[in-house]
Order: structure tokens, then sequence, then C-alpha cells
């Protein structure tokens, strides 16, 4: 192979290379550059708490609606800690329990668990 076809060979993988970058960096899904900290951090604050198992879709939904802010969301992973779970009368995941005792079964989303808790949500672009 001459110089000449190994440039247009490297410069072909090149092409490629960048074609495909492109295409996988605007196909991967942006999440709002809203952050849910402060919504988090007010269900903390007001003892709102989700109980769940790591192996139950609906939990994962529910941890995916708040993207790493989650680490603020009082949960309680009922496989590891039972006690704590039949203590609270749960016995299905998702479960939000208000600090009331009033519980919330399923899946919820960010927009009623505001509602339910008077936790304002950042302005736009919020799940």
């Amino acid at each position: 192979m001459n110089n000449k076809n190994k440039l247009y060979t490297i410069g072909f993988i090149i092409l490629i290379a960048t074609l495909v970058f492109v295409l996988w960096y605007f196909s991967v899904p942006r999440g709002s550059n809203v952050s849910l900290d402060e919504f988090a951090k007010c269900l903390a604050d007001k003892k709102v708490t989700m109980y769940g198992a790591e192996w139950c879709p609906h939990c994962q939904n529910e941890k995916r609606n708040f993207g790493s802010s989650f680490k603020y969301v009082p949960y309680v992973e009922c496989p590891e800690e039972p006690a704590r779970c039949t203590a609270a009368g749960v016995d299905s995941y998702p479960t939000w329990i208000l600090p009331d005792g009033e519980k919330f079964v399923g899946e919820q989303g960010i927009q009623k668990l505001s509602e339910l808790s008077g936790c304002p949500l950042p302005p736009s672009g919020s799940n």
C-alpha cells in the first residue's frame, strides 16, 4: 500500500470515527440542566420517604426521575431493612410515606410528589 492510499485510509477511519462520535453524542438522552437537589432536599426536610427495592423497575423509574439528586431523598431499601419496612406497613414497592403516615403506593413522579409534599419544583426543564 503506498503512502497516498494509507493517508486516504487513515482519513476515512478518522471521518467514520468522528461521525460515530457525533451520532452517539446527539443520541444520548440529555436530562435537564435544572438540578432537583433543592426539591429532593425539601422532601428530606419534610421527612417524605421512599421505600423500595433495587430490583424493582418502578423504584428504578422513580430514582431515575431525580437523576443524581436522588441521593438527597430519604430512601429505605426494604430487602436490606425488612423490619423498617414492615413497621412502616410497606408491602409494595415503591411506597412513599409522608410524615403524617399517609402512603402512596406505586410510581408517583416528581410532579405529584411536589403536590403531595408542598415542595416546589425548579422552574422549567424538570421531569
